[in-house]
């Protein structure tokens, strides 16, 4: 076999709705969505109009790849539960290790796109990074052929480089987005929008396209402006843990800029 025709899901959510539409959308058919949440299961196979279950006992035997897209938890215990012989076995896990699937198959990997995904909005994956990993040279092939089809820019990578690559994601994503939360509710608070920062998130965002990290940083932190420091510092009183938060933040800054701290 050198390209997938058929796909089983194991999962239905966020990361799963967009890698199912996107291989849909190239031809690929989705045979059968398997999730412990049967709503879930069904609202995904009916975009595809395919079958769904949530047993795993029921799960079709005749794909040609097997995808498992779920919660590291899930995965674990998916793993003690499910043989499928020789079939190419796949997850989209950041920290799980690829060998986690050996007992599931002969024939594993990982099809791991670096993104943030929504299940109610669909993105394009054709610049999104697709990080792939395998335990066979033939297996690899596979998986590559099938990433390129839909994204642009596909890697092979291994399971310690991946676990970095997460970790470096949590900080330029996750945390991210939690600072928008504390820039929220400081400005809602205050009888502000916070539309009113939307245009310096783009900008901030959009710096990082033609600066390295370490140039596109400006503020007080960046000039060790203590004064102004304080000032903020003195505003978040009344809320110790994005005081916290700020300080640690400011720094860390200041500290990697001047080698001192506040």
């Amino acid at each position: 076999m050198e390209s997938i025709s058929t796909v089983v899901f194991i999962g239905a959510g966020n990361l799963a709705t967009n890698l199912a539409m996107a291989l849909h959308g190239i031809g690929v058919n989705i045979i059968q969505i398997v999730s412990r949440s049967i709503y879930s299961s069904k609202i995904l196979a009916e975009k595809l109009t395919t079958d769904y279950t949530n047993n795993l006992s029921e799960i079709n035997q005749n794909a040609d790849l097997y995808i498992i897209s779920v919660t590291d938890t899930a995965l674990a215990d998916i793993s003690f539960k499910l043989r499928l012989k020789n079939k190419i076995v796949v997850h989209t896990s950041g920290t799980l290790e690829m060998n986690i699937l050996s007992s599931i198959s002969e024939n594993v990997g990982v099809f791991y796109p670096i993104q943030t995904f929504s299940k109610f909005e669909i993105i394009n994956f054709s610049n999104i990074p697709i990080c792939i990993e395998s335990n066979s040279k033939s297996v690899e092939f596979i998986l590559l052929n099938l990433a390129k089809k839909i994204s642009g820019n596909v890697n092979l990578i291994s399971s310690d480089q991946r676990k970095t690559l997460h970790i470096s994601a949590v900080f330029a994503s996750n945390y991210t987005s939690f600072m928008y939360l504390i820039a929220n509710e400081i400005v809602k608070e205050n009888s502000l929008d916070f539309n009113l920062l939307l245009p310096l998130i783009e900008r901030t965002a959009a710096k990082l396209q033609t600066h390295k990290p370490e140039e596109a940083i400006t503020g007080p932190s960046r000039r060790n402006d203590t004064e102004i420091i304080k000032k903020h510092l003195d505003f978040l009183k009344s809320k110790p843990n994005y005081y916290k938060i700020y300080k640690l933040l400011s720094n860390n800054i200041i500290n990697h800029f001047y080698d001192t701290n506040l």
